[in-house]
């Protein structure tokens, strides 16, 4: 079962106003450079509920969502 994690990201604004996340910080700690935003959409989490902005990241070759919730930011993460 999945679950909604709460994470910390060092984020900045491009030179069009886009936000993009640079820095992810897991939650024990580990920290995380997103090597290259892939997308930004309004989407759901399937697996952990809630909405907002996905951002499909790509951080050590792999694919992975990272959701902007009003002002909050999470990740799916496994129990």
């Amino acid at each position: 079962m999945a679950r909604k994690v709460f994470v910390k990201v060092l984020a900045e604004f491009d030179l069009q106003g886009q936000l993009a996340p640079r820095v992810i910080y897991w939650e024990d700690g580990r920290r995380f450079s997103v090597d290259r935003v892939l997308d930004i959409r309004r989407a759901a989490s399937l697996k952990v509920g809630g909405s907002g902005i996905r951002y499909t990241c790509r951080i050590l070759g792999q694919p992975v969502y990272l959701f902007l919730d009003g002002n909050q930011w999470y990740m799916e993460g496994a129990d």
